[in-house]
């Protein structure tokens, strides 16, 4: 068993409400009156009311290199990702006693907004006193699905160890990848929707020390399940040009909600012998808010099951993989009763979907 006995968050300095996004994209992209009509009700559409970037609005309106980029994306991942990790280590809310840096037996670290080698895992390690002997277990690319694959990967880890500990640590610096110059649609749609985010998790095992230091109730990680759609890696991810990463967003995803989606969740809830009325609440990774209606609709649950993943989607839009983290941790400062049982959930390039049981315990 696996049990996430804390979260963190390192929210960036930048709050920027959408109208004001919407009002850079008009300064910034020439479009026709038309086409302009045509895209910019996107923003309004989105639900978003506001995001949070790791620069500030004057640097959206010039141009950047690759490399440019890359620096500021080193630079601010480790400074966010150590904000995520002390907050997630010393969060009184989840624990009686802060957790020591030197009882981690291992860092996942998750990313697909900037590249680093050594990966950004050991930045961090040379940060703060981890031990020499840690293990390390950088994912890169996963996109969205990230910061729930990283939960799994946790959970096979600490299956195998029980009596260790593991912090997956998500980190999205969205905002270093916007365009000026892509004139796509599917970047309108994701500079509409992503936002910068890190997040960290800590997760241990049954036979972990740790969790004495836990405190009310927290999850316990009961079964995962991955499954990928074949020939699909024109839904979603990079497109690498000289100038960076170029969003690639299909508008398919909404409609693979309603059948892919559908199919994965079948089959899980099929293996873990649950049905969708056992289900509390789904700790959903909130694509875009046509995502969330199309699960709504494939469970036919109320937003009520999905209220921390519309939240956080208002509040601070889509952060790729960290976003899960910050549903996770809004569902566990609620007293939720032991026994209950949540579904983890994300969708992310591949075209993949990730899903995890979980059950409430004291």
């Amino acid at each position: 068993m696996t049990y996430i006995c804390s979260t963190g968050l390192g929210i960036p300095n930048y709050r920027m409400p959408q109208e004001e996004v919407k009002q850079i994209v008009q300064k910034v992209f020439t479009y026709s009156l038309r086409q302009r009509s045509r895209l910019l009700p996107v923003f309004d559409n989105a639900q978003v009311n506001e995001r949070q970037f790791v620069v500030d609005s004057e640097w959206f309106l010039r141009d950047h290199s690759f490399k440019e980029r890359n620096e500021l994306y080193t630079t601010y991942a480790k400074e966010y990702a150590l904000r995520a990790i002390d907050a997630c280590l010393t969060n009184q809310q989840f624990l009686d006693e802060p957790v020591l840096y030197e009882e981690i037996d291992m860092i996942i670290f998750v990313s697909s907004t900037g590249i680093a080698t050594p990966s950004m895992d050991i930045h961090l390690f040379n940060e703060r006193p981890f031990r020499s002997d840690i293990k390390r277990m950088p994912l890169w690319g996963l996109g969205c699905a990230g910061g729930a694959i990283g939960l799994s990967r946790a959970y096979d880890w600490l299956t195998a160890n029980p009596d260790k500990s593991a912090l997956i640590v998500c980190c999205e610096l969205c905002s270093l990848t916007f365009q000026k110059g892509d004139m796509k649609k599917s970047n309108i749609i994701g500079t509409a929707l992503f936002g910068d985010g890190i997040s960290a998790a800590l997760a241990v095992g049954e036979k972990s020390l740790i969790l004495r230091k836990k405190k009310g109730s927290i999850p316990k990680l009961l079964q995962s399940h991955s499954y990928t759609k074949k020939d699909s890696i024109s839904v979603m991810g990079w497109d690498i040009t000289d100038g960076g990463f170029e969003v690639i967003f299909s508008k398919s995803i909404p409609a693979l909600v309603e059948t892919f989606w559908r199919e994965h969740l079948q089959i899980f809830l099929q293996a873990t012998r649950i049905n969708e009325q056992d289900i509390h609440s789904f700790i959903a990774h909130p694509g875009g808010k046509k995502v969330i209606d199309s699960m709504e609709k494939v469970l036919q649950a109320k937003p009520e099951k999905f209220k921390h993943s519309i939240n956080v989607l208002r509040n601070h839009g889509n952060m790729s993989s960290a976003t899960v983290l910050y549903v996770l941790g809004a569902w566990m400062k609620e007293a939720i009763s032991k026994g209950e049982k949540s579904v983890i959930s994300a969708l992310g390039p591949g075209f993949s979907s990730e899903l995890i049981l979980m059950e409430w315990v004291d």
